[in-house]
């Protein structure tokens, strides 16, 4: 009864969901570095990153690196890649709400929680344009990721 057949839905669904995600972080990472080309008081979760990579490799006795901002992006890529598969978790009726509520409380995660581990205050985040740009932006990566798997096949069809 779950044998192969069981597999076979399983598996395209999961790598379907981790497209989903990395699209989604791609999404929000581009988004992030382009405004901060453009405005002064966007956000800067990759200076988040840096301070995070910091204290890790403070805590192992090594010296920062001079890649420091990529290898703080490819960091944001993988673990947003990763949150962001969350949208296939489920049903594909809850597909957008799923992406639109992983936005928001990613957003909301990356305006209040890093003072609050330890990496200080975002750059401009006491402003409250940046943390609307927060907010909004990590929502956008969570309907991006929607968006990738809900084009997909429906579950049990095979996209090969």
């Amino acid at each position: 009864m779950f044998g192969l057949k069981q597999t076979e839905v399983v598996v395209p669904h999961v790598r379907s969901s981790l497209l989903a995600g990395a699209a989604g972080a791609t999404a929000l990472t581009v988004v992030h570095q382009v405004a901060r080309l453009m405005t002064s008081s966007a956000p800067r979760m990759d200076v988040i990153g840096m301070r995070a990579l910091r204290k890790v490799h403070r805590f192992f006795g090594r010296e920062s690196a001079g890649t420091l901002h990529i290898q703080a992006l490819a960091g944001d890529l993988i673990a947003n890649s990763a949150y962001y598969s969350l949208v296939g978790a489920g049903n594909r009726r809850g597909i957008w709400s799923r992406g639109l509520g992983l936005g928001a409380l990613a957003g909301l995660g990356a305006v209040t929680l890093p003072r609050r581990v330890g990496l200080g205050d975002p750059p401009h985040g006491q402003r409250r344009e940046t943390q609307f740009m927060t907010v909004t932006w990590y929502v956008i990566g969570g309907l991006v990721a929607a968006a990738v798997l809900d084009a997909g096949p429906p579950e049990g069809q095979s996209s090969t």
